[in-house]
């Protein structure tokens, strides 16, 4: 029986300092030949420090790191193949959450450098550390949302931006409270579970600026 190929996506980020790509790419494109792994699609930004640039610059926007995350939505691919964890994601939080967004997605995801690979028990368990890690930080959002939320409202203050259902985020936080999980909570208000994820860091933002 022919095994099938694992769909390999690559993806690189670069800055104005190190606009050639090529020196992570070369790398990615020979550890996936030595794997067997097909190479759907390289994806590349191009990051620019210059912060008057990075407001014009399309790019800047990560259009490429836009569509891996959609072809990995719509299951396109088995693995993300990337140099470095900070070549991928900016931040650690952006950095959970794609992780757990990958392993909801049963799509494996692999640090060069890093000897990260969650195609192996080990790297799965990596899978389940960073799932604690997004756990601790929902559970620590909502409760600061439950207690903004209740200060705010004590204040008169209307919270968030305006949106066509202005009863949207509390009926998110509630559910959230019920212990749904962001997916079955994007199922029932049509949203994605990054997008009830994102609507509760606003929530969660907005009532932090309340209290100062």
């Amino acid at each position: 029986m022919i095994q099938k190929k694992i769909k390999a996506a690559i993806y690189a980020r670069v800055s104005s300092t190190d606009q050639n790509p090529e020196a992570q790419l070369n790398e990615l494109r020979e550890y996936a030949s030595k794997r067997g792994f097909e190479i759907y699609r390289e994806y590349v930004d191009y990051v620019t420090g210059d912060f008057k640039k990075r407001k014009r610059s399309k790019r800047q926007k990560g259009q490429a790191y836009l569509d891996l995350m959609e072809d990995a939505r719509k299951r396109k691919i088995d693995c993300v193949l990337v140099w470095k964890y900070d070549r991928f994601a900016r931040s650690l939080s952006v950095l959970i959450t794609d992780l757990e967004e990958f392993n909801n997605l049963g799509v494996d995801f692999i640090s060069f450098t890093q000897n990260i690979d969650t195609t192996t028990p080990m790297g799965r368990l990596f899978y389940n550390v960073i799932g604690s890690f997004a756990e601790f930080e929902r559970e620590t959002i909502v409760e600061r949302v439950k207690a903004g939320l209740a200060n705010a409202k004590a204040n008169g203050i209307q919270l968030g931006r305006p949106v066509k259902d202005k009863t949207a985020p509390e009926r998110i936080l509630a559910l959230r409270q019920e212990g749904l999980s962001l997916r079955q909570i994007g199922k029932i208000e049509g949203l994605t579970a990054a997008g009830v994820l994102k609507i509760l860091r606003r929530i969660d933002q907005d009532t932090t600026i309340t209290r100062q």
